[in-house]
């Protein structure tokens, strides 16, 4: 095997490709603890993650701290060995209590963006999880990381460089995720790899650098490393797999999926996201949705201005109701053509 270890602190995945946290509970215990098993690394999604908790409808925050200890202790018990993660979005509702309930679960590695995760060093003291921020530009990773320097004394653990070809919320405008060729990715991930050298000189450390967004297969991997990555990371693939914990409609909704039906749609806190075209997309256009219920997942969030209530788009995609519900999807679902499994996918990706 060509592939080198992706190497975090103590950390070591034997493959350098980490599997995309996707909410609403797209990707929990048994997605991550499947990719974990093949030696990457599997990452839960907080986002609602207790979505399916009986007391979900009633407390919320409560539910999804809960289950964050579930489906970390599920992982271990599936992939023993392996390197688990979650995604926790700085637009999170509670974001720290969130952040504690993962270190306290021990998790190895919390992956949070959606925002700059500016107070997560301090969240993590204390604990042995490994913090990795989302960037998206070399503005954003210089900042964050001078910004951890000056009042943490310490830096990242690795960096996740998001691309404007991913599905979910990102870092971009509506404006230039439509025009793709008007971002130079790659330039970014260079001057982004040349940035943090100046902290892994100062700290005596290794901060290694993922790649995500857009990649789907070899090749892709390859010029990803190529750029001097470390690592890849990837989600959309992942989901038309058996161990995919969305419904199987949910998938099908993937499979079915051509290029004309990818539009950018804009989430409840601004931020611009990749997703199937659909019925709940075409009310949209009409106005804005009559949330009656806040389910507490946003920080910015106003029931009575929000445009629809994600919490709820969200969980009807993932249960099977696709047409009345989100489904953020990375911009090369198209290429999705059967429903395999993760080891098959490894198989394919390894070299």
């Amino acid at each position: 095997m060509n592939m080198k270890p992706l190497v975090i602190g103590d950390l070591v995945a034997r493959i350098p490709i980490i599997q995309g946290g996707m909410g609403v509970g797209v990707s929990r215990s048994r997605l991550a603890a499947a990719v974990a098993k093949e030696g990457g690394i599997g990452i839960i999604s907080t986002a609602q993650i207790g979505y399916d908790e009986p007391d979900f409808q009633k407390n919320q925050i409560t539910s999804n701290l809960k289950a964050i200890h579930k489906h970390v202790k599920l992982a271990r018990e599936m992939a023993k060995e392996g390197v688990i993660g979650v995604n926790i979005m700085v637009a999170t509702k509670q974001y720290e209590d969130y952040v504690k309930a993962a270190c306290e679960a021990g998790v190895d590695l919390i992956i949070s963006g959606a925002g700059l995760p500016i107070t997560l060093p301090r969240l993590v003291q204390g604990f042995r999880t490994k913090i990795a921020p989302i960037v998206s530009s070399i503005r954003a990773t210089a900042v964050l990381l001078k910004m951890w320097d000056k009042k943490y004394q310490r830096t990242a653990d690795m960096l996740v460089v998001e691309g404007h070809r991913a599905g979910g919320h990102l870092g971009f405008t509506k404006e230039q995720m439509e025009d793709m060729d008007e971002i130079d990715f790659d330039n970014e991930v260079k001057g982004i790899i040349e940035c943090k050298k100046e902290y892994e000189e100062k700290y005596q450390v290794n901060i290694p650098v993922v790649v995500a967004g857009g990649i789907f297969d070899q090749k892709d991997i390859k010029h990803a490393l190529s750029l001097g990555a470390d690592g890849v990371q990837m989600a959309t693939r992942f989901v038309a797999t058996e161990e995919c914990d969305a419904s199987d409609e949910f998938k099908k909704a993937y499979l079915n999926a051509s290029k004309e039906d990818i539009k950018i749609t804009i989430s409840p806190v601004g931020l611009p996201g990749r997703a199937i075209n659909n019925s709940f997309l075409k009310k949209l256009e009409e106005g804005r949705e009559d949330v009656t219920k806040c389910f507490r997942c946003l920080e910015h969030c106003n029931p009575k201005t929000t445009p629809y209530c994600i919490t709820k788009a969200l969980i009807n995609a993932v249960r099977g109701n696709t047409e009345e519900g989100l489904i953020f999807a990375g911009d090369n679902v198209d290429r999705l053509r059967e429903i395999t499994t993760v080891k098959d996918i490894f198989k394919e990706l390894v070299f």
